[in-house]
């Protein structure tokens, strides 16, 4: 929902068709609880709608021929006025058809008034170039373009940054929080003076913040371990408290309310049900809330451990397994991980990995590869383009490392991953077939020398590069798995899991993946859900029915015997 604040008594409810990423929006009452009869109304699109007040909203959406970009995604924004035809709605910015996407949207503070319109140009997935308007012109903002806004906390307007930014001398890390007096930066947004408000320590990094009445909240990760700090501007200067809550976890804000100091945290490890922790902002945090378990962890435990890629870096992975386990590697053992996009993968309850994978005896292991976010931007940073390779060299030196410690053995090794991470699991089994067997790729890209036709592929050139240049077609073709589908190769026989309704990667990668693999003659599991789209918004039975083919299939392939079940 987009919704007008400071009441947010009227919202625009985005509504997806099957799971896809594209929606309908349509305009909500609150306070009768209805669709209003004849309001603001969206047809089915990507792109978004904000409100400027009761009868007003900035709309960017596909328009129609010339207003959405290479990568389907809009690249205009309209102010459409309520009673008025949307397609005679003023276009108030434009950006470029090359662009990823493009936009505009106001800058509000905490009791949600205006204080600007800003818009935006996505110059590739990670970068950007910002604009302000001031009086009556857009002027772009000079800051990186791996940067962005970061909210308005105590008069201040405040900035993260993925690199390093110099201003009037004075250089801010990359990963760190930048901010400006919130008038002085509305009168000259280039001119007004920047301070630091936080910068990382080693292996640290900031997932994101949410802002209350007074504080502002930043979430944490410190050796991909979470934790939540409290800023406020107090006498001239930023001041940061930890927030009292259990160490060893990944915690972070899962709601704030702009107009108190009422705040949730989320808490959660692989073995503890995921915890919702309260505060008024006058008391420490407490529970009001914890999911039931949903298997008996007693006799497990969690160990961190480090692969050493080809380059010498050091991998974190954790190990999720019984305590006392044999090292002589018949343990069944389920590998996972995404490397990419600064997305981390963090430990979260493994409730029905739990009940169906660790309680019949097997280990689960998540890796933090770089590409990911698990250490900062330049952990991401590292391993993209015509570094990509980085990302699974680290996959494959975690496998590595599970088999020389014994935990596991090829024959008793899976893999797993959905998106990037179907594309890493898919690069995986076809660089080194001989160390597993089994793989499981969900919603995977996997032609890497098409992908910018397929689905959203062009808006992740930033991330691959583009295989129509010759020099980038040479970074991306030496590991793309559909042509390394060879007829001579014994591979494992993976399990491709697709969705009809993922407009975002799109079936057509795992579709073509299986009939590559049955034109030569290889076995294969192949399984394409009706609805769900990219993030698998299945109802419980469906997922639970796919859930347990996964399962199976892991048993089949990984336990002695088939973990008692047969190929039927």
């Amino acid at each position: 929902m987009s919704c007008l604040p400071p009441a947010s008594d009227k919202c625009m409810v985005a509504l997806s068709d099957g799971g896809k990423d594209a929606d309908e929006m349509r305009e909500f009452d609150f306070p009768t609880r209805s669709f209003v009869d004849g309001g603001f109304f969206l047809p089915e699109s990507q792109g978004s709608a904000s409100w400027v007040d009761a009868d007003t909203l900035l709309v960017s959406r596909d328009f129609g021929e010339g207003t959405t970009t290479e990568s389907h995604y809009p690249f205009t924004t309209r102010e459409w006025k309520r009673g008025t035809d949307l397609a005679a709605a003023p276009e108030i910015f434009r950006g470029e058809p090359k662009d990823v996407s493009a936009g505009a949207a106001l800058v509000r503070d905490s009791t949600g008034a205006i204080q600007g319109r800003y818009a935006y140009r996505g110059l590739d997935f990670h970068d950007r170039a910002y604009f302000l308007m001031v009086d009556g012109d857009w002027v772009k903002l000079d800051m990186p373009e791996k940067s962005g806004l970061f909210g308005i906390v105590d008069d201040h307007i405040l900035f993260s940054t993925d690199v390093d930014w110099t201003v009037g001398g004075t250089t801010f890390p990359a990963d760190s929080i930048v901010a400006a007096k919130l008038d002085a930066w509305k009168a000259d947004p280039n001119g007004a003076a920047k301070e630091l408000v936080w910068a990382p320590g080693d292996r640290q990094t900031k997932q994101g913040a949410a802002i209350t009445a007074n504080s502002m909240f930043v979430n944490l990760l410190d050796n991909v371990r979470g934790q939540v700090l409290k800023f406020d501007y107090v006498d001239g200067s930023w001041v940061s408290e930890r927030v009292p809550l259990p160490d060893n976890a990944t915690v972070g804000v899962a709601a704030a309310d702009d107009n108190s100091d009422r705040i949730m945290y989320s808490v959660t490890d692989f073995l503890t049900p995921s915890t919702l922790y309260f505060s008024d902002g006058t008391d420490a945090p407490a529970v009001i809330k914890t999911s039931p378990a949903r298997f008996d962890t007693d006799g497990m435990e969690v160990e961190q451990f480090e692969a050493t890629s080809k380059d010498g870096t050091k991998i974190p992975y954790f190990l999720v397994k019984p305590k006392g386990m044999v090292m002589d590697g018949t343990t069944p053992t389920l590998l996972s991980g995404y490397g990419g996009f600064q997305i981390p993968r963090l430990p979260s309850y493994l409730g029905t990995t739990g009940k169906l994978w660790l309680s019949r005896g097997g280990a689960y292991v998540l890796g933090n590869m770089r590409g990911g976010g698990e250490f900062g931007p330049q952990w991401h940073q590292t391993a993209i383009r015509e570094n990509k390779q980085r990302t699974w060299d680290d996959f494959e030196a975690i496998a590595d490392d599970l088999v020389a410690r014994k935990i596991t053995s090829p024959k008793h090794l899976g893999i797993q991953g959905g998106s990037q991470g179907g594309l890493l699991v898919g690069t995986a089994f076809t660089q080194r077939p001989d160390l597993y067997n089994a793989a499981i790729v969900q919603i995977p890209l996997f032609d890497m020398l098409r992908y910018f036709e397929i689905g959203r592929g062009a808006s992740w050139i930033g991330e691959y590069g583009d295989p129509r240049i010759p020099e980038q077609r040479a970074w991306i073709e030496p590991y793309s798995p559909y042509q390394k589908l060879a007829s001579d190769t014994d591979f494992p026989t993976p399990f491709f899991i697709t969705s009809t309704a993922d407009d975002r990667t799109h079936p057509a990668h795992g579709r073509k993946a299986a009939a590559r693999m049955s034109k030569n003659g290889q076995a294969y599991y192949y399984y394409e859900d009706m609805t769900g789209g990219h993030s698998g918004g299945v109802d419980n039975d469906q997922r639970a029915k796919l859930l347990a083919l996964q399962n199976v299939y892991l048993m089949q392939q990984l336990m002695d015997e088939g973990g008692g079940y047969t190929e039927e």
